[in-house]
């Protein structure tokens, strides 16, 4: 099923989609972001849709059309604030982050998933990402944007191999976790990450 506008076009006015990414990889910050198309009838000519189905060069090319066709914004949650917040909640004040960041209040806010952020005033799209264009444009800038963020990281940390794991917990990067340990960028409260510190405060 490819997303299209019927959900934007049945409320009408200013509509945001907003997704989020990042909410399981154990290091980094979880990335919102929010997008308006200017029309809905504006014609695409590139593939937009959920940011998991797409190849990356897919993903770059709509990216860049999207930056550069709709009014945008990204917010992010940091290590330590998801630490303190937990992940569901970070990514909830991510989500009003990039809400606010718009340059053009939105009517209303479609978001992905089952809840709506406090301070967003929305509805909330099961999937959301397979139904609205608006979701779909935001998953994929919230996921190229986390995905820079990683590969510039992993030039700093080259040993965990950010730039092909994004931080999710591949058998490759807990490998290196084991043999290098952790550092600011790891979520302490992610159970990988956690028992590593366990084990770490046991042995000293």
């Amino acid at each position: 099923m490819n997303p299209d506008f019927s959900i934007e076009l049945s409320h009408g006015g200013v509509i945001a989609g907003v997704d989020e990414a990042g909410r399981g990889p154990l290091c980094g910050p979880v990335i919102a972001a929010a997008v308006v198309f200017p029309r809905f009838d504006i014609e695409i000519p590139v593939v937009i849709r959920d940011s998991k189905q797409m190849s990356p060069h897919q993903r770059g090319v709509a990216y860049d059309w999207i930056v550069q066709n709709t009014i945008w914004a990204v917010g992010s949650c940091s290590p330590t604030e998801i630490d303190e917040l937990n992940i569901l909640w970070a990514s909830m004040r991510a989500m009003e982050r990039a809400v606010s960041g718009l340059n053009h209040v939105p009517d209303l806010c479609l978001v992905d998933g089952n809840r709506v952020p406090d301070g967003v005033h929305g509805e909330s799209v099961v999937r959301g990402d397979a139904k609205s264009l608006s979701i779909a444009a935001a998953s994929i800038i919230a996921k190229e944007t986390r995905d820079k963020i990683m590969r510039e990281l992993a030039q700093k940390y080259p040993e965990y191999g950010w730039d092909k794991n994004a931080g999710y917990p591949t058998q490759s990067h807990l490998q290196a976790i084991e043999k290098y340990g952790i550092n600011e960028h790891y979520r302490k409260s992610f159970g990988p990450v956690k028992e590593r510190i366990k084990n770490e405060n046991s042995h000293d």
